[in-house]
């Protein structure tokens, strides 16, 4: 038998550094909008697991995220306000609930006050286009082909769960077809 020459162990990554750390900011605030809050998690994943693998302690790193997190808000690269409006209008578009929408912007580190700012800013029956919306894409109420009387409470359901008060999804449910979109 030959010795098969073991392969040698990989090299570790190289050691974090401003420079890096804003490199990678950079290249994910060029794929995807983000909360100055999602990014500081984003960032701390990254060194996270660069950490494990040299034997690092993550915590020295913390404030080479914060200034990272703070230059990219100083030069306008992310904004907690304009992130959370485009949000709301993406998500309403496609039949988001006030509730849901909030869950998804509390998730992705947007304070309170910003969340309630932006979904103030729309119009009053938002919520209602909204479910329509929703029962449009799922085929609910209205929308749905054939009968749809034995379906009611399934369809109330899916609204509810969707995060839709009572009112507005037995509004949408028992109505017509709602002409156009959002």
């Amino acid at each position: 038998m030959t010795d098969v020459p073991e392969t040698p162990a990989p090299k570790p990554p190289r050691k974090i550094t401003p420079a890096y750390l804003q490199r990678a900011a950079l290249a994910y605030l060029e794929r995807y909008a983000s909360s100055a809050e999602n990014l500081r998690r984003v960032l701390k994943r990254k060194v996270d697991k660069r950490c494990r693998l040299r034997g690092e302690d993550p915590a020295e790193f913390q404030e080479m995220i914060d200034e990272v997190v703070a230059k990219s808000l100083r030069t306008g690269l992310i904004d907690d306000t304009r992130y959370a409006e485009a949000r709301v209008a993406t998500l309403r578009r496609r039949g988001g609930s006030a509730r849901a929408i909030q869950a998804k912007l509390s998730a992705k580190g947007v304070d309170r006050a910003t969340i309630a700012a932006a979904l103030e800013g729309g119009e009053e029956d938002d919520e209602e286009k909204a479910a329509h919306a929703l029962a449009r894409r799922r085929k609910l109420g209205p929308y749905r082909p054939g009968e749809r009387a034995p379906y009611r409470d399934k369809d109330l359901a899916a609204l509810a769960r969707a995060g839709f008060r009572f009112d507005v999804a037995r509004q949408v449910i028992d109505g017509e077809k709602e002409e156009g979109g959002l």
